[in-house]
């Protein structure tokens, strides 16, 4: 049997600004319900910003748990961390604690839920 990502579902209390940011974030097409946003951008599962009013964001690196993280590949990490930031991302790790082996820098979206873009 072989399996294939088709979604990942990502919990938020405000569903528009987390659509939003995420659809800014990695482009392609945006789709919306009541309770639902649903962004398909080329490469990638259909992301869905699923109305959880009562979510709590990470409190990661404070805490132990993420909750769950996503990790993009990108082929320009300036670039890509500056459309993460101006769409309304939170860094999460100091540039110090980039190294050139590791590469990745770490935020988190507006609900708190952290990911990665690291150098393709």
């Amino acid at each position: 049997m072989t399996f294939s990502l088709s979604s990942v579902i990502i919990d938020a209390a405000d569903i528009e600004s987390e659509g939003a940011f995420w659809h800014q974030l990695l482009g392609g097409s945006i789709h919306h319900s009541e309770t639902h946003h649903f962004i398909q951008a080329p490469g990638l599962p259909v992301i869905v910003i699923q109305s959880a009013p009562g979510q709590i964001a990470p409190n990661w690196p404070h805490d132990a748990s993420q909750q769950m993280h996503l990790d993009f590949a990108v082929e320009d990490l300036a670039d890509a961390e500056h459309t993460a930031t101006t769409a309304g991302a939170t860094r999460l790790r100091p540039m110090t604690d980039v190294t050139k082996d590791d590469g990745s820098r770490v935020y988190a979206s507006p609900a708190g839920h952290p990911f990665c873009l690291r150098a393709a």
